[in-house]
């Protein structure tokens, strides 16, 4: 196993929802990472950005609102500035962490964007929410500006923006470089931040990809031979949060998609990640994919533990 190559996602639970709780979940979320570096595995580690993306985007528009000579950040701006901050809280607590085990390894973060299509479908049908919840009055300025918002009852309206199916990972040559050299690369973060081609010029775009697409394609081009998916849960279920519930330990892409068809996964949680194992999977035959929980990774390295999902 030694020197396997691995694209590892980490969710929400690894990374908190406030800068406190993220600087401490990256601390045992480092744990994890570190027992999978010392079983051998070639780490490449992406990561969500839900709450940290939301609370830059909120924090940029209420400076605007309360001083008017600073602007508010486009989405593409909030995209990158949570991938630097919370890639500096990976790549310090697991170099620590490797430090104190006496494993000498360089950790490097990258910036990264990812191109989009223009005319993707998510860009008029935007789903996901984003900032804080706006007044009625609010909510008609933003459409009047061109964005998008949604009512949620009781609470007020929030912005919504456009989840485009990742096209092309600009930086995949400099990621891949890092990789080969034995380095530790944090890449892709937050689903990478969404521009379009134009011509030359790569232009920002209003919108957000999900961490789960973007893991599944990383691990693809860089032909990984493992993609783990760390969530909330230590399997995938079938019947999941029903009285019948049950572990499924292994499954192939064609059970895979029969599970889809059956609608056994939840659209906005399990279900990306399975579409991101058969991405991946469907690209390198020889592959394998593990999904489990943070928890659990020790165990899952055991076979005590976890969803294995081979082509």
């Amino acid at each position: 196993m030694e020197n396997m190559k691995a694209v590892v996602s980490l969710g929400h639970e690894a990374l908190g929802v406030n800068t406190n709780e993220q600087m401490n979940a990256t601390k045992n979320a480092a744990k994890a990472l570190a027992d999978l570096v010392e079983a051998g595995y070639q780490l490449t580690i992406t990561h969500s950005n839900g709450p940290q993306v939301s609370m830059i985007h909120k924090a940029m528009t209420e400076l605007h609102r309360i001083y008017i000579d600073y602007t508010a950040a486009p989405m593409c701006v909030c995209n990158a500035m949570s991938q630097g901050y919370v890639g500096y809280d990976i790549q310090n607590s697991l170099k620590t962490e490797l430090t104190s085990r006496g494993i000498s390894k360089a950790v490097s973060t990258i910036l990264t964007q990812v191109t989009v299509d223009p005319y993707d479908e998510a860009f008029y049908s935007p789903t996901k929410a984003i900032g804080r919840y706006m007044s009625k009055e609010d909510a008609d300025t933003e459409i009047k500006k061109g964005n998008f918002v949604k009512e949620d009852p009781g609470k007020g309206y929030r912005r919504i923006v456009a989840a485009p199916k990742p096209i092309d990972i600009v930086e995949i040559d400099a990621i891949r470089t890092l990789v080969d050299a034995g380095q530790i690369v944090i890449a892709c973060g937050g689903g990478g931040i969404p521009v379009i081609q134009q011509g030359h010029v790569l232009k920002g775009a209003s919108a957000v990809i999900e961490k789960d697409a973007i893991a599944g394609k990383l691990a693809a081009d860089l032909m990984s031979d493992k993609l783990i998916i760390l969530t909330s849960v230590p399997y995938v279920y079938k019947n999941f949060e029903k009285e019948d519930q049950e572990p499924i330990l292994n499954m192939n892409t064609a059970d895979a998609k029969k599970y889809i068809e059956a609608g056994e996964f939840g659209e906005v949680d399990m279900l990306p990640k399975i579409e991101a194992a058969i991405e991946f999977l469907e690209a390198n035959h020889n592959g394998s994919v593990l999904i489990t929980s943070l928890d659990s990774v020790k165990d899952a390295l055991k076979g005590k533990a976890g969803t294995q999902i081979t082509y």
